[in-house]
């Protein structure tokens, strides 16, 4: 089995439009979430979110790109070119031919679809562009980046809602680690924060007014966002001969499903799947220092993972942070995984533990140690990332520095 690691990584969040701009952003507990704009904002009862400030997509792509690129895939392909420059990896073509991307999102082409719909239903046209279907399919951002860096190899995309991208990198990894693939692209994209994407969510009552406060005892509900992370994965050998840069190496990785109900969550199904994943990557509970929690800041979700935490690590509690970004760049849905492995990574290379921000009362059902509104200078070994999304679908990650 291939030993792998991280060589690049790409980003555009609430936080900042790359790598260096996030982590700032989040070793220094700023908040990305603010008032929404877009059109019909007025209609909704929940009118903020973790948009990307100043983004002008006319800057990075021309008119006839435009026509197949929607927001969540302009985002991807962004994030994919700060990777693949990082990493330093040219797809020659003996190398295109056995590396392949694996991106997650839960909506797609959001945006596409509520233009096309209020072209037909609201404007009554009766045609719309010849390109709304390859534009809107979920999987177009992964077909894109394959065509535009030469990827030949394994291209596809997974949709579990708010563990999309953690079912991406877990999957790309366990291609690499096996030889399937010798370099994988991965990560996720989303781009949800449209009118009839936060009417959505609104209905569903777990939508935050003012702000996200995971693990404070005052929570409100959880705040979307919108963006992508994407990764560079490749086997720790091949990194090592060609020497590239090693942001960290992925050591284990493990998923399931709750089979219990459709979106409350269950503290045996998450317990499981963290503990899978450090059987997977053979290390001990006392080795982890950090968890990158799913923190949503719904009561539901936080109760249920520190339950599954404190199941999980035991003795150890006491020497364990926990913290949730998504107080920071809001809850990326389908990419959200992808822009909390960077805070992972940050731990892991830097030692710098990104704060809970916005806590402001404790909660009795949680006991952990939150990092609550500052970030922490820690020496961290090995950090766990938690995903877990509606329906009960489970996906854990295990990083440490190489």
């Amino acid at each position: 089995m291939n030993r792998v690691v991280i060589t690049g990584s790409g980003t555009i969040n609430a936080l900042g439009n790359d790598v260096p701009q996030t982590l700032v952003s989040m070793r220094e507990g700023r908040c990305g979430i603010g008032p929404l704009k877009f059109r019909d904002v007025d209609r909704l009862s929940v009118k903020i979110g973790a948009q990307v400030k100043g983004y002008n997509e006319t800057d990075y792509f021309d008119h006839k790109e435009l026509t197949l690129f929607d927001r969540f895939t302009q985002f991807a392909i962004l994030a994919a070119r700060q990777a693949v420059e990082e990493s330093g990896l040219i797809f020659d073509e003996e190398l295109s031919e056995s590396s392949g991307v694996l991106l997650g999102t839960a909506a797609g082409g959001m945006n596409t679809w509520e233009d096309n719909y209020r072209a037909v239903f609201e404007s009554g046209k009766n045609r719309v562009h010849p390109f709304v279907v390859p534009k809107l399919m979920n999987n177009a951002a992964a077909c894109t980046i394959s065509m535009e860096f030469n990827l030949k190899g394994p291209s596809f995309t997974v949709s579990t809602a708010c563990a999309s991208s953690n079912h991406a990198i877990g999957l790309a990894f366990q291609m690499v680690r096996s030889g399937m693939a010798k370099i994988m692209v991965t990560g996720g994209s989303e781009s949800m924060l449209t009118f009839g994407g936060v009417k959505a969510w609104e209905g569903l009552r777990v939508m935050s007014k003012d702000a996200c406060r995971p693990f404070s005892g005052n929570r409100s509900g959880m705040v979307q966002g919108e963006g992508a992370g994407i990764f560079i994965l490749e086997t720790f050998e091949n990194a090592i001969s060609r020497g590239a840069n090693i942001l960290a190496e992925i050591v284990g990785f493990a998923m399931n499903s709750d089979a219990s109900h459709i979106v409350m969550p269950s503290k045996r199904g998450a317990a499981i799947s963290i503990s899978r994943a450090l059987k997977d990557a053979q290390i001990n509970i006392s080795d982890v220092s950090y968890i990158n929690a799913h923190g949503t800041g719904t009561r539901a979700n936080d109760t249920t993972e520190c339950a599954a935490i404190e199941s999980v690590f035991g003795g150890h509690l006491k020497n364990l942070m926990i913290s949730s970004t998504k107080s920071m760049h809001g809850h990326l849905i389908g990419a959200t995984g992808a822009v909390e492995l960077l805070a992972c990574i940050m731990a892991l290379r830097d030692g710098i533990v990104a704060p809970t921000i916005g806590y402001e009362q404790k909660d009795e059902t949680c006991a952990l140690d939150v990092v609550p509104n500052f970030a922490r200078n820690a020496k961290v070994k090995a950090v766990v990332s938690n995903a877990f999304a509606f329906g009960g679908m489970n996906a854990v990650l295990v990083l440490k520095s190489p």
